[in-house]
């Protein structure tokens, strides 16, 4: 049976349909996923498929959030009101226990300051409030000595960065990406989803492995007192699952900026295209030099947490090192557990969302952002 691809591609891009369309042809029946795409600011692509998606339908991201939340950091950098090499008390000073008192924002955003977790992890309602995960992790002593190396604060970035925006603005790093980002650009990117807007929410699907793949993921299971386990809390008893977080309505409605944001893909290029070419007539949110800084590598090598390469901007994934080595120089944003991709390339102007519904083997971004990212490239060149 033909799956029936849904929605529009510009002059010059009708290769990305036909990529998007061979790929989904050869999925599961249920598959549902969107993807759109941005070049200086003009949408070029923006399709969706399967049964009951919209173009705004909305989709648990996940880690994808990262870039909303590093976005709002460098807003603030550019005003003048965060700076990246002042030591995080100056902000924050609880921050200080444990011997975190050298730390600065700088490697606290780009993944060195070593606090991934707490020794005795998060409950579930913790999970949910940044706020309540900032008080415990101030406290925590770092698990490898700050700046010396880097890992992946994976569930707790957010909480921490966030907590430094409050102290800074006295506003929750929620609050100014609403006020400053998501609304004035129409943005179908949301860290804390309105009640009004559930009825368009996709529940994630969970993931659907073969034999190969499950052997696979259980043989990359760690022990309880791994970096790993810690990052992703699941040392705690009964740590639920990723499908659970996503799903649960209290994690939607408040928004936790390292993996609670919901969107569409729209909502996903149009962030990054209001990031570095401007959107709906309004301007670029970030000046070039600030551009240049975000996507500069902080961090690059072997990821303590992830344990393999990995490369970091200030908040973000260096895109180009980490997932598509074929895109500009500079190229920045975040991929998710679920599957879903985000990014901006500003040497083409190219920028990408991509969502799904059910969790993608093997995590991260799905493999499928290989070559549709490729596709939207390409074309993105020759037009």
């Amino acid at each position: 049976m033909t799956k029936e691809i849904h929605g529009t591609v510009a002059d010059g891009f009708e290769s990305v349909r036909e990529e998007f369309a061979a790929f989904v042809a050869g999925e599961r029946d249920d598959y549902e996923g969107q993807l759109c795409a941005y070049v200086h600011g003009r949408r070029v692509v923006d399709l969706w498929a399967g049964d009951g998606v919209e173009a705004d339908s909305l989709y648990a991201v996940y880690s994808s959030t990262k870039g909303a939340a590093h976005l709002v950091v460098a807003l603030l950098v550019q005003d003048g009101t965060l700076e990246l090499d002042r030591k995080v008390t100056y902000y924050w000073p609880e921050f200080a226990a444990e011997g975190k008192g050298s730390v600065t924002l700088r490697e606290l955003v780009s993944h060195r300051a070593g606090v991934v977790g707490t020794d005795t992890g998060f409950t579930a309602e913790e999970m949910a409030d940044d706020r309540a995960m900032a008080e415990r992790l101030a406290d925590q002593k770092p698990f490898w000595r700050p700046g010396s190396a880097f890992g992946y604060h994976a569930l707790v970035i957010g909480a921490l960065t966030g907590e430094v925006v409050r102290r800074a603005t006295g506003h929750t790093l929620q609050q100014v990406y609403e006020e400053r980002v998501r609304a004035p650009y129409g943005l179908d990117f949301h860290l804390g989803l309105p009640t009004a807007l559930e009825s368009r929410f996709r529940s994630v699907q969970p993931m659907m492995p073969n034999p190969q793949q499950q052997a696979a993921l259980d043989a990359a299971r760690t022990g309880p007192h791994t970096l790993g386990s810690i990052a992703f809390n699941t040392h705690v008893p009964n740590p639920g699952t990723l499908v659970d977080y996503a799903n649960s309505r209290t994690v939607r409605a408040k928004g936790p900026a390292s993996a609670g944001g919901v969107a569409a893909a729209r909502g996903l290029a149009g962030m990054y295209a209001a990031t570095i070419s401007g959107l709906a007539e309004r301007p670029p949110l970030l000046k070039p030099d600030t551009i240049a800084e975000v996507g500069q590598i902080h961090s690059v090598g072997y990821d303590l947490v992830a344990r393999t390469h990995r490369s970091y901007g200030l908040g973000f994934q260096a895109t180009a090192d980490t997932w598509h080595p074929f895109l500009g120089a500079g190229a920045f944003g975040h991929s998710g557990a679920g599957g879903s991709q985000a990014f901006a390339d500003p040497r083409t102007g190219l920028s990408y969302g991509y969502t799904r519904r059910r969790l993608a083997f093997p995590g991260g971004a799905a493999p499928e952002n290989q070559r549709l990212v490729r596709a939207v490239h390409t074309a993105a060149l020759a037009n």
